[in-house]
């Protein structure tokens, strides 16, 4: 019995279908495409969804502890969504200055918008338009309905020209409704993610850096530097292998990277080995 009623509907669609013309083919068509972009949208945001803020800024936490921002960058290079790749953008504080890490992690911010929202507006271009498309099918068939009877009325005739007129308001509306509602679950996962990465600036505003130095040569003149630099807090000198300066730094207040100090005023070349940073 279920069967039978299955069959039968499929036997009407596929009818309606048939009786619809060109205008129901191309509702058809477009809604066919839009349903393929929602499922490439929703798999490709379901997708990095997987890892939270949270879990992200756990690893980065732990990382710092165990090797630095060097350490951390490792560890969250396999996680892949924009708040990763945002997160990453601000671990280079240090190595590079304040303004050079903002422009990368807006830089990164717009390409992953971009990504997010690839093919948003075509989807709800079809849901505007599949409906519109249905009613110039219905006037233009009841139009050639009434063309063709001329003068003579015959009800049989002109409730099937009006029947066949109908299908492609059907076909629109069917298009709209399925998709309407495919577009607006989209757009949240959207803003969910929007939300991550406006919390992950948030999280990533770093209150304290402290970095180690490996210096080639004029140890003195390169804590000079640095101590004349904005944003550094204190410098003093280490004796161990492998480094020799221990820099403590305000990340927001740092005009230029810590290696671009020391090259500016001393000429010579110098290595972070590692730089921790704390919110």
């Amino acid at each position: 019995m279920i069967i039978e009623s299955i069959l039968a509907v499929f036997t009407t669609i596929v009818e309606m279908f048939r009786s619809g013309g060109v205008i129901t083919y191309i509702i058809t068509l477009i809604g066919i495409y839009g349903i393929l972009i929602s499922i490439q949208k929703i798999r490709y945001l379901k997708g990095m969804n997987k890892r939270s803020i949270t879990e992200i800024m756990d690893i980065v936490n732990s990382s710092m502890e165990r090797g630095g921002a060097i350490n951390a960058l490792k560890e969250i290079a396999t996680v892949k969504n924009p708040v990763a790749k945002i997160i990453s953008e601000a671990l280079k504080i240090g190595y590079k200055n304040k303004t050079e890490v903002e422009e990368g992690m807006e830089q990164v911010f717009i390409v992953e918008l971009s990504k997010m929202t690839d093919g948003l507006n075509t989807l709800k271009t079809i849901v505007e338009i599949a409906p519109f498309l249905g009613l110039i099918g219905t006037v233009i068939g009841i139009w050639m309905t009434f063309k063709s009877l001329g003068v003579q009325t015959n009800p049989v005739v002109m409730a099937e020209g009006i029947y066949i007129a109908l299908i492609t308001t059907i076909a629109g509306l069917a298009v709209a409704i399925i998709l309407l509602p495919t577009h607006t679950y989209i757009k949240n996962l959207i803003d969910q993610e929007m939300d991550k990465i406006e919390l992950a600036n948030k999280m990533t505003n770093w209150g304290y850096g402290l970095a180690k130095l490996k210096v080639e040569e004029n140890v003195s003149c390169a804590i000079e530097a640095l101590q004349d630099a904005d944003g550094i807090v204190n410098t003093k000198p280490l004796t161990n292998d492998s480094a020799n300066i221990q820099v403590s730094f305000k990340p927001s207040m740092l005009e230029k990277s810590l290696n671009n100090i020391i090259l500016e005023k001393c000429n010579t070349k110098s290595e972070i080995i590692e730089s921790i940073l704390r919110q």
